[in-house]
């Protein structure tokens, strides 16, 4: 077996199954984390930054309709480097093309987001790329490797994802604020670590070029019979058109839309609340201890509930999770209402409450992915799960569009109790569609 994938691969897939999915994560966390934050530290607002900063999930949304694209033209390794090369190329871009506003318009927190508006273009470029790096890095796994040893490497993806994770939103965060106190210069400090970030993303670039393997299987769509750009067209309309005539497809797409709610407003406003002064309601954190607290204590403990979740689903079936989880994905919440309530300076206790409320939403979180599983079971399960992630998508999107002009208008306790008024809603769409479920599903 293992001289058969060898000659499928030409390569050990752990030279390269790794670094592949460590890539895919990384210009992820950069647009959508790393972002909040970088805007934040710069004093631009908060309702402009939740605005803009969610506009960048686009991409993400619309993923699965240019999906096609990637099949028909060039390989699925052409689309990997490419746009490996092209990312690379925007961070560079993205620290030569930092504002350097006054300091005094930072702490202000006057900055215009107008400032930015090749900054974000460039992200928007990233964002785009990195949605296509998607597509090519999951088609291409199925590719390169044969359905064991799919099996045997969907742990070690999984693992280097979530370790991308961690640098994205843990070791950036505290290599950031470790340069805004050495440096005492906010601008600099985030130039300097988005131009390690291009160096490290160059290299991992450089060497799937060499090591990324070549199969036989990967070739474009179009090669051969010149029909199969309208075929493949043609079956995507189908697929699309199937999906709507699902039965219950509209109360899956407003279980898919409702049931993150609280935690679409809460992403775009944790980090501002997190580095904000105590003078307007905020903990007053460095930005290198929100790195370790929330970008790396935090997504061990999101890791860890996602885990438990999987475990105790695959015990007990979703219909029987999914109370038990939509009360994990909502109840937690109130430590945001605590910490801006009682404002600690101790670390344990803000750690503690921000790791409750990870692991309550790692846990939470495996009702809605199987539940999109569950739904798109059928003819096209593929495409309608793709097609269940771009709802998911739009669930983080719009309402963190608005979450930071609600921040503004309400002050950071009054927003969190909104938060906490929200998880009706996931009550209300977990109860129509946990009614719908079969008692089955899920377990062993």
């Amino acid at each position: 077996m293992y001289l058969c994938i060898m000659k499928t691969t030409k390569t050990t897939p752990w030279l390269w199954i790794p670094t592949l999915y460590f890539a895919e994560g990384i210009p992820y966390f950069l647009v959508n984390n790393i972002s909040v934050m970088l805007f934040t530290r710069m004093g631009v607002p908060n309702g402009e930054m939740a605005m803009f900063t969610s506009l960048l999930y686009l991409p993400w949304l619309i993923k699965p309709f240019w999906s096609p694209f990637v099949d028909i033209f060039r390989t699925k390794r052409w689309w990997i480097i490419t746009m490996q090369i092209l990312m690379t190329a925007a961070f560079a871009l993205l620290a030569l093309s930092m504002p350097h506003p006054s300091p005094e318009t930072i702490a202000a927190g006057e900055t215009s987001i107008g400032l930015f508006t090749v900054m974000l273009i460039l992200f928007f470029i990233t964002a785009l790329a990195s949605a296509t790096h998607d597509i090519a890095a999951d088609g291409f796994y199925m590719l390169a490797l044969t359905a064991h040893h799919q099996a045997a490497f969907v742990g070690a993806r999984s693992v280097f994802y979530r370790l991308s994770s961690i640098f994205g939103q843990g070791v950036l965060l505290v290599i950031a604020g470790l340069l805004e106190t050495r440096t005492g210069n906010i601008p600099l400090a985030w130039q300097l670590t988005l131009l390690f970030t291009a160096i490290i993303f160059a290299l991992v670039s450089i060497w799937h070029a060499f090591f990324l393997p070549k199969p036989d299987t990967d070739h474009s769509s179009l090669q051969g019979e010149q029909r199969s750009a309208k075929m493949i067209f043609g079956e995507f309309g189908r697929t699309f058109a199937t999906f709507f005539r699902k039965n219950g497809v509209w109360l899956a797409i407003l279980f898919m839309l409702i049931y993150r709610l609280p935690e679409a407003f809460l992403i775009k406003i944790i980090n501002p609340f997190l580095v904000g002064t105590q003078e307007h309601g905020g903990l007053g954190m460095s930005t290198e201890m929100v790195g370790f607290v929330y970008g790396t204590i935090g997504v061990l403990f999101l890791m860890l509930g996602g885990i438990g979740g999987g475990l105790f689903a695959a015990r007990v079936g979703l219909k029987k999770a999914m109370w038990w989880m939509a009360a994990a994905i909502t109840l937690p919440d109130f430590c945001y209402v605590y910490l801006s309530t009682c404002l600690p300076d101790n670390i344990i206790a803000i750690g503690s409450a921000l790791a409750v409320e990870q692991f309550g939403y790692g846990f939470g979180f495996t009702a809605y992915m199987l539940y999109m599983m569950y739904f798109a079971e059928g003819e096209f399960k593929t495409s309608h799960y793709a097609l269940c992630t771009a709802f998911m998508a739009a669930s983080m999107m719009i309402p963190g569009m608005f979450a930071g002009y609600l921040q503004e208008a309400l002050g950071y306790q009054n927003f969190f109790w909104m938060v906490m008024a929200c998880c009706f809603a996931t009550v209300v769409v977990t109860f129509l569609a946990e009614r719908k479920i079969d008692p089955d599903y899920g377990k062993k």
